[in-house]
């Protein structure tokens, strides 16, 4: 199996653990989104009560490496990831961390 064949499988496995944990919040529903001819990796909750959808985190494979273009996991998805067999080499974090742009702010 090729490497963008292993790493489809893991981000598919990554995204779908995510989207089967519970969720302590009532009313919000996870879904995972694997868009495999474009290589986007969506986590998505759904408010029922609020009608509102939110990107938990959006991973794309590209050109052998993965970038985190949103991250709302409380420790990074970057762990599960290198938990998962990607090496930390491969991952580039796409984003800027909501917490650093208030510290900038300040």
């Amino acid at each position: 199996m090729d490497k963008i064949e292993t790493y489809r499988k893991i981000l598919k496995s990554v995204t779908e653990k995510h989207a089967k944990m519970f969720s302590p919040v009532q009313n919000v529903a996870s879904s995972a989104v694997c868009d495999f001819d474009e290589n986007n990796y969506f986590l998505i909750d759904f408010d029922s009560k609020e009608k509102k959808h939110y990107i938990v985190f959006h991973l794309r494979l590209d050109n052998n490496r993965i970038f985190i273009e949103q991250d709302g996991i409380e420790y990074g998805i970057k762990q599960d990831l290198i938990e998962a067999g990607i090496s930390p080499n491969e991952i580039v974090l796409n984003f800027q961390d909501s917490r650093q742009m208030e510290l900038l702010a300040a």
